[in-house]
């Protein structure tokens, strides 16, 4: 398994991966999001697979097929006088294809992306898991993450 940022060849697996992803999410929240889209488009890929300081990363079969992803963004909060300046890796997204899971590639990716953000002087890796996605929450506090701020919606 190797990890390697995404390139425009990868923009077709990226796709169904995308996909695939969604649909964990509008079974869970039909109310939010739509089934049979997906969060970013082809052209919205060929300029996010460019980006250097937010990079998406994907991980390879043998074939050099993409079979997982991890969109991160590097994120730096405005200057506040209330909390400390802390810069951040911000995975937007993480995906293994659901052929592929128990292999280890989730964590194999999380790590890659653990050690980019030492790269970058990151004092922290972060990421939102929605409610409802259980097998999701289970795999990241297996990955050592902890639970840092909660935020709750009253249903009108």
């Amino acid at each position: 398994m190797k990890i390697r940022r995404a390139r425009e060849k990868d923009i077709g697996a990226v796709l169904c991966l995308l996909s695939q992803v969604l649909e964990i999410h509008a079974a869970i929240r039909p109310d939010i999001f739509v089934s049979g889209t997906t969060k970013y488009t082809e052209t919205e890929l060929k300029e996010m697979f460019r980006d250097d300081v937010n990079p998406v990363f994907v991980a390879v079969n043998n074939a050099d097929e993409a079979v997982g992803y991890a969109f991160c963004r590097l994120q730096e909060p405005p200057f506040t006088t209330t909390m400390r300046p802390r810069k951040s890796f911000f995975i937007d997204d993480l995906c293994v294809d659901e052929t592929c899971r128990g292999l280890r590639i989730g964590e194999t990716l999380y790590r890659f992306v653990v050690e980019e953000a030492k790269k970058r002087g990151c004092a922290a890796v972060t990421l939102n898991v929605w409610e409802g996605n259980d097998a999701a929450k289970r795999f990241y506090e297996k990955m050592g993450m902890q639970p840092k701020e909660t935020q709750m919606e009253f249903m009108l």
